[in-house]
């Protein structure tokens, strides 16, 4: 776990960084700075773009994981990374002249609610095929099992142009539909400067040799580009599928919400960023040993850290509210809803690394498309009884039932759980600390409260998990930056 740690741990510090400045664009400058029509817009645009982002990819990004670490020879290595760099444009190809083709017949039925969207489906595609090929990119540098440039511009480098373009609206240097074409800007110069390092760690050998696992690879690709598809529709559906239901604005609360919510995956994106090659080696050497013990202590890991978030958001959630403009606090429940499915999230460790990189991640697409069904179904029935706390529901309830499924399945094949005694102190200790604390608030304004509450909460929390001793690796940290004696 030694590399896991220390990597995750510089993700986890530049992820946070990165939602920092997420959260000042989210709760602060985009609610002031853009209309409420604009700021639905620009959700709406992103949250597509992130659902047709694997299909674009053609699975490559997770193909690279997966097969990288199989190739011996510096011919066959070549050949394969080659065929990775070209693959995508076999389906963003297609995509795009269809769209082209079509643009009046897709802009009517994505228009039928709110007609803003109509004049911006291109913006849809290039951010799309943009974040395509920094994901590529971004595996390239993975399999090297150097990752933090990588997240840096992942988590970082896109909220901070965002941020210079809100400003540069609200002293009206450039106007709203300067700012979208800027918007996607930044995703294309985010993808060329990943290029860069990317080549520079390691420069490509154009070979187009024959690849003898091409059926595998292709094979691979093909089934991990619907499964990856899935996964990341679950996450954006609901925005898309609000688009048609409710007026745009409300789309920017539930983005608000959503935000605040995912948080909570920050711990999991920074491991998942190592962990994901990781696991793959360990697979590709038949190291049961290793693996089963990077699962069980991913998942620990994960839900300690996640955990605390999740008592930061939950605990200080009506404070915030009171921040942020009054129309955007109808939230506060979606809020509650994808904080407990993002907390299940991370308690899977490294459940989606061991699926995706084993021989049965076809059952991954299998899942997958049971999940996507029952995503679409709930939507449709809960959204118009609920509005957005419907559709939030309906999240809740796939993710549960999606991330169950993977556990059982996993166990089955593998023999292996995430879970420990010590999943169940820390989910004691968290349903102990939101009932000591929900209730308790500090008589001073919102920030005062918010600092105080967040200060002590972390102390008691800190102080308990250390105590416990739920896991070898959170103590070692706390001994080590802490310089507690043993």
């Amino acid at each position: 776990m030694g590399i896991v740690i220390n990597q995750s741990f510089k993700n986890t510090i530049t992820t946070y960084l990165g939602f920092g400045l997420g959260a000042i664009n989210t709760l602060f400058l985009y609610t002031e700075f853009m209309s409420d029509n604009y700021y639905g817009l620009v959700a709406y645009i992103l949250s597509t773009a992130n659902i047709m982002m694997p299909l674009m990819a053609f699975g490559v990004h997770n193909t690279v994981i997966k097969f990288y670490s199989t190739f011996k020879t510096k011919n066959s290595l070549n050949s394969f990374l080659t065929l990775m760099l070209f693959l995508p444009l076999a389906l963003t190809i297609p995509i795009g002249l269809v769209g082209f083709l079509s643009y009046d017949t897709i802009a009517s039925w994505l228009t039928h609610k709110n007609n803003i969207v109509g004049d911006y489906l291109w913006y849809i595609f290039i951010t799309a095929l943009a974040m395509a090929y920094f994901e590529v990119f971004f595996a390239w540098v993975k399999v090297q099992m150097k990752t933090v440039f990588g997240n840096v511009m992942k988590e970082v480098f896109h909220r901070v142009g965002i941020m210079i373009l809100l400003f540069a609206l609200y002293f009206e240097w450039i106007t709203v539909e300067q700012f979208l074409t800027g918007l996607v800007s930044v995703y294309v110069l985010r993808t060329l400067l990943m290029l860069v390092n990317a080549f520079y760690i390691r420069l490509p050998v154009f070979r187009f040799n024959k690849i003898d696992k091409l059926s595998s690879i292709l094979k691979y690709s093909s089934l991990i580009i619907i499964a990856g598809s899935i996964a990341t529709m679950i996450l954006d559906i609901d925005k898309f599928m609000l688009n048609n239901y409710i007026d745009i604005e409300k789309v920017a609360y539930y983005s608000v919400a959503t935000f605040i919510a995912t948080v909570i995956a920050v711990p999991q994106r920074a491991m998942h960023q190592i962990m994901m090659p990781l696991t793959a080696k360990f697979i590709n050497d038949n190291n049961r040993e290793e693996l089963n013990d990077l699962y069980e202590r991913s998942s620990l890991t994960l839900y300690i850290i996640s955990g605390y978030i999740f008592l930061l958001i939950v605990l200080n959630i009506n404070e915030l509210y009171t921040i942020i403009p009054e129309e955007f606090s109808g939230g506060i429940i979606v809020v509650f809803l994808i904080s407990i499915a993002k907390l299940y999230d991370n308690l899977l460790g490294n459940n989606n690394a061991i699926l995706f990189n084993s021989d049965y991640y076809r059952m991954v697409l299998v899942f997958g498309v049971i999940l996507a069904i029952s995503a679409v179904v709930l939507n449709i029935i809960l959204i118009p009884l609920y509005g957005i706390n419907g559709s939030a529901l309906a999240t809740l309830i796939a993710v549960v039932v999606y991330n169950t499924i993977k556990v059982v399945f996993v166990k089955m094949k593998f023999n292996m759980l995430p879970f420990t005694m010590q999943t169940l102190k820390i989910s004691v200790l968290l349903i102990i600390c939101v009932l000591a604390f929900y209730f308790w608030e500090f008589p001073f304004n919102a920030y005062m409260n918010i600092f105080f509450k967040s200060i002590i909460v972390g102390i008691v929390y800190a102080v308990l998990i250390y105590k416990l001793n739920v896991s070898e690796d959170i103590t070692a940290m706390f001994k080590k930056y802490l310089r507690l004696k043993k």
